[in-house]
């Protein structure tokens, strides 16, 4: 597993290795929109609707560990992916 440190807390978050690429792709294009096809087919090679919702599950699992910090959010924009806000 890999480790995310918070840097206003100085706190570190475990993050699996599926979290760990899904928001290295986020920050990569931070305030941007992330394609969510482009993901699953990167990460889980296909982008059947099993897989967009493992991705989904994933997402919430991010948003639930970073929620610490105020300043940063994963928002949904529909129908296309999703945008890391800091």
């Amino acid at each position: 597993m890999g480790t995310a440190i918070a840097p206003h807390a100085e706190t570190e978050v475990e993050l699996s290795h599926r979290e760990s690429e899904i928001l290295k792709r986020l920050c990569e294009n931070r305030n941007q929109v992330v394609n969510t096809q482009n993901v699953l087919l990167d990460l889980w090679g296909d982008d059947s609707f099993f897989n967009s919702r493992s991705l989904h599950v994933f997402i919430t699992k991010l948003r639930h560990k970073l929620s610490q910090d105020e300043r940063i959010r994963i928002v949904n924009v529909r129908g296309i992916g999703y945008k890391l806000i800091i």
